[in-house]
């Protein structure tokens, strides 16, 4: 809009004819002094902000909103009813019952899956003494399966009237009152010590299920000299725990070849194992 105030008419002192000027103040500015202050603020340049700080402030806050997404769910996870154990599998049991570990492992129903944990299972299967190891799987929404390893027995030991089966450890997995019914080759447990009892099952646990079926019984005079029988009478001289796992290959191989009825064995000796013979 036109300014329409008219301007002040002043008389220059000493100026002859009367010159008259016409002035306007400044403060007469349209506006005034407020519309002159924000004249001068209009002069300040606004510089957009830069594309790359506003494009890491979006992804920030993306990420913010994730994360507090992410932990909702896993504390929904954690502790939702949804989510607790309502069937428990269980699998690689041959000396257990798959019942008897799932009533071992009653105490998890109802609980959230999440809470679950591999050290929970072992405490709770630790009477079971068929049992090594375990491991855990969740299949969500309900269902806990459970791996199970089990202690392998290697050997008989005469108790009473039973034999009893025992791992490399010497742990009592069973009984049977026929040794004939069970693979297994027979140790004296009660004139044996613990060392050299550890150094035959030691053995015994090197040899495949195929090899330690033949054997009738294993002794030794010192953890040094462990000496095997086979069903059939042969000997084999195993000698000390060094070098286990090849010992147990080469006698594999040894009564895999060819019988000679010309030169029968009646002693294979392993204990270098890679110089064995026979005789």
């Amino acid at each position: 809009m036109a300014d329409t105030r008219k301007p002040t008419f002043k008389r220059k002192p000493g100026v002859r004819g009367g010159v008259v000027s016409a002035e306007r103040s400044l403060d007469d500015s349209v506006g005034g002094p407020q519309e002159a202050a924000r004249g001068k603020d209009s002069n300040v340049l606004a510089f957009p902000e830069p594309k790359g700080r506003k494009r890491r402030r979006t992804v920030l806050t993306a990420l913010a909103v994730i994360v507090v997404l992410v932990a909702g769910i896993l504390v929904a996870a954690i502790y939702s009813p949804v989510f607790a154990v309502r069937t428990v599998s269980v699998d690689g049991t041959k000396l257990l019952q798959p019942g008897a570990v799932q009533k071992a492992l009653e105490p998890v129903k109802g609980k959230p899956l999440p809470q679950v944990s591999d050290a929970e299972i072992a405490a709770l299967l630790k009477p079971l003494v068929q049992v090594r190891s375990v491991s855990t799987e969740a299949r969500p929404p309900s269902e806990l399966l459970v791996h199970v390893v089990e202690r392998v027995p290697v050997a008989l030991v005469k108790s009473g009237d039973n034999y009893l089966l025992v791992d490399v450890d010497g742990v009592q997995l069973g009984s049977t009152a026929d040794p004939a019914s069970v693979p297994l080759p027979l140790v004296d447990g009660q004139g044996a010590n613990q060392d050299l009892f550890k150094a035959i099952t030691s053995v015994l646990a090197t040899l495949p299920p195929d090899v330690l079926a033949k054997m009738a019984s294993a002794s030794a005079t010192s953890p040094d000299a462990v000496e095997l029988k086979l069903t059939d009478g042969k000997i084999v001289v195993w000698g000390n725990a060094d070098e286990k796992e090849l010992k147990a290959r080469v006698l594999e191989a040894l009564l895999k070849a060819p019988a000679n009825p010309k030169v029968p064995v009646n002693v294979y000796d392993v204990s270098a194992p890679r110089h064995p013979f026979t005789k």
